[in-house]
């Protein structure tokens, strides 16, 4: 028998009339209400990502990671004991540290050994993790401490789990059902590394599950690496979560991953969360449960890891700290996996390769031809023959940049170990994979200042073409936008034959799985696009950007004369308007940006970038800056200061800051007081308000630090370089 569903069980207590009754979500598990309330907190797409460090970069990351993760999980867990962690995939792939090294070698595996460390619960296997075959799976599901589960994936032989389909947990007395369930489109992707194994529709090995939970389980969470919306399938809804919602009542919470977004809604009354990659956000679901057991409420948030510190224990962990320092040995050429060389300097360039972005958040390298692109190209169509050559900007800040190059600077263009394939196509069909790859836009009308993108449509989608001129005209609708398709300097044919180069990824994915190509490959590389990027900067360095502007958008007028589109980028880039990546602003709509600029003018800016910091103000009407908040916003830079409270207020410098992140708070006035505080072991003191239990300080505050601030037209500005 199944169990009583939450939308059930919901109806019958407002029928009650008792949801007034129920217990806040502050409450301590168990305290004096007799309810229960249980934490699941989730993490997806973290892709390698344990220390919060852009290895392409050769930078700390300010906002993502693994150690910053643990420093929230910890937090949790010490507000409410009865916590789960779960992960819902695409855990092991992602960075060198991973794909370079650890996933193409024996031993202990850092990311599991992180996750143990952290007390993870459960684990979804995302698309990723079959990325280096059936073995790498295997020897880490036997390192983890925790379950790795895929309800939808079985042996073909044998119809075994490939690996755990569900795992029942118990906290506080209730027990957790999590179904773990993958997106089936594994072997579009990954082909011949996963023949052994079969990948089914997911609703249905979810309702399989639930079957056999039966009575078992108090709550029931399925841990999705997929979208809510399918992927490929969209008339039967195989790779679709919300499929699995509409035939399974009985599911009480959805975890969706893969799709690198966040996502805090509901499908009725089920809530939904997801978070984007990389370890930035911590998806977490509080339930409350009555003394039967039964679920009374559940609440969900996603909290950006921005303002948390990483956790040292995690960062001093052996083998996170070896992995970390290994890493970086590798790209400077110390040696890495295998007794392989990260190659240390692999050749140089003469200039930078991308241009400067016009509108903050807007690139470039998807708006014109660039030197980057063309880059990649040229490499794909040396190494394969190829007439035509087709590739994508993964990151849309990949560059290279003037001077030596390392194996970090391949990475940031080419992130995936991704083969290249020669694949014969006709003329129609080149133009039909051109449309395809057009339809990432946005249709441009009259008054837009800008071009912008289809937010349905990921970046990584997106690709340009090398070995034919064309044009796309973004007055059309999707379908109709490719124009004067020309090869060697002719138009080219419907019927005439030619031969792509493309990767591997997008030859299964779209190419085939779209039905826009009839041929099969004929040619495969036995090295990865960024084995042969590394190559060719060995024997071409210095290597100078080039750029052959054989495509370009028109059908547009951005309106380049007219002052009023200067105003409004003027604001975009000041952060005074939102950067317009999936909408175009346009003069119509000018007195209501400018207005809405206006407001949002920031009280605070750090090298000219707006930061919420909350106000205070005194009788006299002078501003006042929450100190806890400029700390915040100053971690990382050169200015930094920690805030602490030891018997007294106790401020250090040169420290980041350790505190949690605070709610804003509504502009209020105080008494003005005089703050005595500790500046580095010597007693100071400033003015100050207090409000709700928080310091606020002036301007001068940031001066007695020696601080670089400004105040004019109401804005604080402070520059930290």
């Amino acid at each position: 028998m199944r169990r009583t569903s939450l939308r059930k069980l919901l109806a019958s207590v407002l029928a009650a009339g008792m949801l007034a009754s129920l217990a806040p979500a502050a409450l301590a598990a168990g305290e004096e209400s007799g309810d229960t309330r249980v934490t699941i907190l989730g993490t997806s797409d973290t892709h390698s990502n344990i220390w919060g460090f852009a290895y392409e970069d050769n930078q700390e990351s300010t906002n993502n990671g693994l150690a910053r993760v643990y420093t929230y999980v910890q937090s949790v867990r010490a507000e409410n004991p009865n916590t789960l962690l779960i992960d819902s995939g695409d855990t092991i792939q992602g960075t060198i540290l991973s794909d370079d090294i650890y996933n193409k070698q024996e031993g202990e595996h850092p990311i599991i050994s992180a996750m143990n460390f952290m007390g993870y619960d459960a684990m979804t296997l995302g698309n990723h993790e079959f990325n280096f075959g059936l073995d790498l799976v295997k020897r880490l599901e036997a390192q983890a401490d925790f379950p790795l589960l895929s309800a939808n994936t079985t042996y073909k032989d044998s119809g075994e789990h490939f690996v755990g389909d569900y795992v029942i947990l118990e906290t506080g007395g209730v027990k957790v059902a999590v179904i773990g369930v993958t997106t089936p489109n594994i072997p579009t992707w990954d082909g011949e590394k996963v023949d052994a194994l079969a990948f089914e529709g997911m609703s249905a090995a979810v309702d399989r599950c639930i079957d056999a939970i039966g009575n078992e389980a108090d709550i029931i969470l399925v841990s999705s690496h997929a979208g809510m919306t399918a992927e490929f399938d969209e008339d039967g809804g195989a790779d679709s979560a919300q499929k699995i919602l509409e035939d399974n009542p009985e599911v009480d919470a959805m975890f969706v991953g893969h799709y690198h977004i966040v996502v805090n809604d509901k499908y009725g009354e089920v809530p939904v969360g997801g978070a984007r990659n990389g370890g930035r956000d911590v998806v977490r679901f509080d339930f409350t449960l009555n003394a039967d057991k039964e679920i009374t409420g559940i609440t969900t948030d996603v909290v950006d890891m921005a303002n948390y510190e990483p956790d040292a224990s995690l960062r001093a962990l052996p083998i996170v700290k070896e992995a970390h320092e290994k890493t970086i040995a590798f790209i400077s050429g110390g040696g890495g996996g295998d007794g392989e060389q990260g190659g240390g300097i692999l050749g140089s360039t003469t200039a930078r390769f991308q241009p400067e972005n016009e509108i903050a958040g807007l690139p470039e390298g998807k708006l014109r031809d660039t030197a980057v692109m063309d880059l990649i190209n040229k490499v794909q169509l040396e190494n394969s023959g190829a007439d035509v050559s087709a590739a994508a900007l993964f990151k849309d800040t990949s560059d290279l940049p003037e001077g030596d190059i390392n194996y970090g600077n391949i990475f940031n263009i080419y992130k995936f170990d991704n083969t290249l394939y020669r694949v014969p196509v006709t003329g129609a069909e080149l133009k039909a994979y051109m449309e395809w790859s057009a339809e990432c836009y946005n249709q441009w009308v009259p008054g837009d200042i800008n071009l912008s993108f289809d937010p349905e449509y990921p970046g990584y989608l997106y690709d340009m073409f090398a070995g034919v001129d064309y044009e796309i005209d973004l007055s059309q609708p999707k379908g109709e936008r490719i124009k004067n398709v020309m090869f060697k300097g002719e138009p080219l044919k419907d019927d005439q034959e030619l031969t792509l180069a493309v990767n591997n990824y997008r030859y299964s994915s779209a190419l085939k799985t779209g039905g826009l190509v009839a041929g099969k490959r004929e040619w495969e590389s036995p090295n990865s696009i960024r084995d042969m990027l590394v190559a060719y900067f060995a024997e071409h360095s210095p290597v100078a950007p080039e750029v052959d502007n054989n495509w370009k958008i028109v059908g547009v007028d951005l309106s380049e004369d007219d002052p009023r589109r200067a105003e409004i980028i003027g604001y975009i880039n000041a952060g005074l308007l939102d950067a317009p990546y999936d909408k175009s602003y346009n003069l119509a709509d000018y007195d209501a940006l400018v207005a809405q600029a206006e407001a949002n003018q920031a009280a605070v800016t750090v090298d000219g970038e707006a930061k919420d910091v909350s106000l205070a103000n005194d009788a006299q009407g002078n501003t006042y800056y929450r100190l806890r908040d400029l700390a915040s916003v100053l971690s990382g830079t050169s200015v930094q200061f920690n805030v602490e409270w030891s018997g007294g207020v106790v401020i250090t410098t040169e420290t980041a800051y350790t505190g949690g992140a605070l709610a804003a708070a509504e502009t209020a006035a105080a008494d003005a007081l005089t703050l005595q505080f500790t500046l580095d072991g010597a007693s100071a003191e400033t003015a100050a308000v207090v409000v709700a239990g928080n310091y606020y300080v002036t301007a001068d505050f940031l001066t007695a630090l020696s601080v670089n601030a400004s105040t004019a037209d109401g804005v604080l500005a402070i520059t930290t370089k």
